[in-house]
């Protein structure tokens, strides 16, 4: 099983970034999918959330209006689009595949916002 975020970086504030997440090794499409977030010195909190058919997505209030996630089940892959990015949302992103008896993380990927 593998799941491998890519996309991250340095952009500076107000700026746009867009994050995959690769799974291989399981059936993607019976996985609900998310990305969380984790800054230094902070917990690992949830950012978003998408459902496995119907697609509905969550979101943390903080990220509400300026991140979407999306998933495309043919290519086992899960995306995080990220405008008007701040520098509060620095951190290590990390995906997670949630099934019925089974949880996956990937290793994380590295978001710096910084001018």
């Amino acid at each position: 099983v593998q799941l491998v975020e890519s996309g991250g970086g340095l952009v500076q504030p107000g700026g746009s970034l867009r994050l995959s997440c690769a799974a291989s090794g399981f059936t993607f499409s019976s996985y609900v999918m998310s990305w969380y977030r984790q800054a230094p010195g902070k917990e690992r909190e949830a950012v978003a959330t998408i459902t496995t058919l119907s697609g509905s997505a969550n979101y943390a209030d903080s990220v509400k209006g300026r991140f979407t996630i999306s998933r495309d089940n043919a290519k086992n892959t899960v995306y995080l689009q990220m405008n008007s990015l701040k520098p509060e949302d620095t951190a290590v992103y990390y995906c997670k595949a949630n099934g019925v008896r089974r949880t996956y993380w990937g290793q994380g990927t590295q978001v710096t916002v910084s001018s």
